[in-house]
């Protein structure tokens, strides 16, 4: 079972507050999870050919297209974030 501070760090990455009702709630229903994950990792795929989607729709995606919005929703957008900077999210570095 995944203990507290498993699930404090799980709601740290997602950013979530949690109380301890809910930490021992969620510790024992992602343990559930994780260990439905187990036994579907016992099932034998050996002979099973590989699929990225069942509906055989080719090219599900749609063309991105730039929206212009207004300078307030901009202003909600931005201020919404954790950390910004000149109109800008502000992210941790991941390439050194």
């Amino acid at each position: 079972m995944l203990t507290i501070k498993e699930v404090e760090h799980i709601a740290k990455l997602a950013r979530l507050e949690l109380n301890e009702d809910e930490k021992e709630k969620f510790s024992k229903q992602l343990s559930s999870i994780l260990d439905y994950v187990k036994k579907l990792e016992e099932v034998n795929t050996d002979n099973i050919e590989i699929t990225a989607q069942v509906t055989g729709l080719l090219n599900v995606f749609e063309d991105d297209k730039i929206r212009e919005i207004s300078e307030e929703r901009k202003e909600k957008i931005i201020n919404n974030a954790p950390k910004h900077e000149n109109n800008m999210f502000k992210v941790k570095r991941i390439m050194q």
